[in-house]
């Protein structure tokens, strides 16, 4: 069966991803498992999205009652759903509005149109390039694979989108001689996941806030990885005492069903006028339920204080698993947004893992990263560390 599925689906999708040789059919909490009957725990959570892990009962519940009673009817009219989702997420945030979508990469390009939208508004039509950061991952649209600081992504889709520079993240002095009167913001993932789990020293972020405010341009936070309990916080934003200008969420925020948010502050967010911008499914009434049920249920059941526990648990093995094998360089990470970076290739092991029925990602070619459901135990991380502890030797 298994056999027959790859090759329907060789034959039928577009080969845009290198898929390992399994075809998944069903998933409960941080466990999946296959047709053939294997059983996989599972740290990659469908890339930082499952943070409730897999068909997770209170999400099931919430999106089937939505089901029964209304699936979509345009932005044309309010829902309750939508409205109640976007009081959750201003209430836990600097923001005043929300614009949902369907993706993270649309979340970027919301924000890319309203930085530039807000400062022609204020007549400074000049002020249209945006900074982004080298290494940095935003999306596969055009606009935002043109935000994005790696060549690789960019390959082949010449020309690309004018009105980006880039610069070393965690360099300041990098971004203060790069900011001319043309810039309009500064875009950066407060932790760079898929750059290799990057993570920037507070007093960075910090810098780059202030110096946004002294130039008079605005800070945009790519939360679309970090977002949503990643890190330990609901928003990584919060580790580093400042808040950006806009915001981006996607992936976790309804644990599996599409959905992007542009969160903005109210002067700015006053730019995206009736007919300015816009999106067909954004926010429709199943999807919105199921995301507010995911952020209810997470300040109830104290899910970011449990990522907040388990990830430095599980940075302490990782930590351990250092000292021990050298072919480990690095740990890095916070919160269940964790990588280690290899002196070597490091699909082998990701290989590996896979064979001892452990889901785990390999990013920038030497970074294993791991990104649990956020409910992920002891016992799990205890069963990957012993299983690494043996790969890696």
């Amino acid at each position: 069966m298994t056999d027959e599925i790859k090759k329907k689906a060789d034959t039928v999708i577009a080969s845009t991803y290198a898929r390992f040789p399994m075809v998944m059919e069903r998933g409960e909490g941080c466990r999946l498992w296959d047709t053939e009957g294997n059983e996989y725990i599972d740290f990659v959570s469908g890339i930082a999205v499952c943070n409730l892990g897999h068909a997770h009962p209170a999400v099931v519940k919430a999106l089937s009652k939505q089901a029964e009673i209304l699936f979509h009817v345009s932005n044309l009219y309010y829902t309750i759903p939508q409205v109640d989702l976007a009081e959750w997420l201003v209430n836990h945030s600097f923001a005043d509005r929300a614009f949902f979508c369907n993706s993270g990469a649309e979340a970027n390009e919301a924000a890319i149109k309203l930085a530039r939208k807000y400062f022609s508004d204020k007549g400074e039509k000049e002020r249209k390039v945006i900074i982004a950061m080298e290494k940095s991952f935003h999306g596969r649209t055009m606009a935002t694979l043109s935000a994005t600081g790696q060549d690789k992504i960019k390959k082949g889709f010449d020309p690309i989108l004018q009105g980006f520079d880039f610069v070393p993240f965690k360099d300041i002095e990098a971004l203060r001689e790069k900011i001319t009167s043309s810039t309009c913001a500064v875009l950066m993932e407060p932790v760079q996941g898929e750059g290799g789990v990057r993570c920037p020293a507070p007093e960075y972020i910090k810098e780059v806030r202030d110096l946004c405010d002294e130039t008079g341009i605005l800070l945009i936070f790519d939360e679309i990885q970090t977002g949503i309990g990643r890190t330990g916080k609901l928003f990584a934003y919060e580790h580093f005492d400042m808040e950006p200008d806009i915001m981006t969420l996607a992936k976790a925020l309804a644990n599996g069903l599409p959905i992007g948010t542009m969160l903005a502050k109210e002067e700015i967010a006053a730019s995206f006028t009736p007919g300015s911008h816009a999106s067909t499914f954004g926010g429709t009434p199943v999807v919105t339920a199921a995301a507010l049920e995911v952020m209810r249920y997470m300040e109830k059941e104290n899910v970011i204080g449990n990522c907040q526990e388990m990830g430095d648990y599980f940075l302490e093995k990782l930590l351990v698993l250092k000292e021990k094998h050298k072919v480990i360089q690095d740990v890095r990470g916070f919160g269940l947004l964790l990588g280690i970076k290899l002196n070597t290739d490091g699909k082998p092991y990701v290989d590996k893992c896979i064979e001892k029925g452990f889901l785990i990602n390999c990013i920038q070619d030497t970074i294993l990263r791991f990104i649990p459901p956020l409910i992920v135990g002891k016992e799990e991380i205890d069963a990957l560390v012993m299983c690494l502890d043996e790969v890696l030797g």
